[in-house]
């Protein structure tokens, strides 16, 4: 097995699963991973199928975006990636996709507040929306767009690992996670959530905030030093 192999296999199969779980067509959609040890990153092809690609058709990069294995162009979106993995060292995969409800959402510019308990299980507080990018971050518009979503977080000083999902304005949603699968599941969770959370609206007319103590409950029992939710791993 070469050096990247499984890393490769890692995201060829988180890619897999965005279509799986019903959040991707065509090519709209891209899960990387990265491997901070040895500082690369293996993200999807650009334009290629996900019914047609292979292991072989991951690209590996370094943390710069310089090819450093693979025959294909990178994911155009690779520059956003990077840009997460350097501002938020603590994750390991990131997702993108144009989910029908999530992207709503961004298109729409609102956050999503959290409702109810599904959204609490998974993301602490609301699902934030980025600012705009200016006409000058188009000039470098995929960095950019991983420097604003970084920016939600750090201004108003959140959790990215709490909430490990935004919804950039007038674009679509990311996501991310330990690895580029938690990262695909998060995202069919935020699709999920962004659903529930459209039809609540429609038939209160509003979006009503879960009682804090109750979506702490939710939160914690998951997630921290003393959660209880699931079976005990042996170690």
């Amino acid at each position: 097995m070469g050096n990247f192999d499984k890393l490769k296999e890692n995201v060829l199969k988180a890619n897999k699963a965005l279509v799986s779980y019903g959040l991707v067509i065509f090519t709209w959609g891209n899960a990387s991973e990265i491997d901070r040890e040895k500082g690369v990153v293996a993200i999807k092809p650009s334009g290629v199928s996900y019914d047609e690609m292979s292991v072989e058709d991951i690209v590996v990069t370094d943390l710069e975006g310089n090819t450093v294995e693979g025959k294909l162009k990178p994911s155009s979106d690779l520059k956003t990636h990077l840009e997460l993995y350097k501002r938020f060292p603590k994750i390991g995969g990131v997702v993108h996709t144009h989910s029908t409800f999530a992207t709503a959402w961004a298109q729409a510019g609102r956050e999503v507040v959290c409702s109810g308990t599904t959204h609490a299980d998974y993301f602490y507080g609301p699902v934030p929306v980025t600012e705009a990018l200016t006409e000058k971050d188009t000039k470098d518009y995929e960095r950019m767009s991983g420097a604003v979503i970084a920016e939600t977080f750090e201004k108003e000083n959140r959790d990215y690992e709490a909430t490990p999902a935004v919804l950039l304005k007038g674009h679509a949603p990311f996501t991310w996670g330990k690895d580029a699968i938690r990262a695909a599941e998060n995202a069919a969770v935020l699709e999920e959530v962004c659903k529930t959370a459209f039809i609540t609206r429609e038939i209160l007319g509003h979006s009503p905030e879960i009682e804090k103590h109750i979506a702490d409950k939710h939160y914690f029992r998951k997630h921290g030093s003393n959660a209880y939710y699931g079976q005990k791993k042996e170690k």
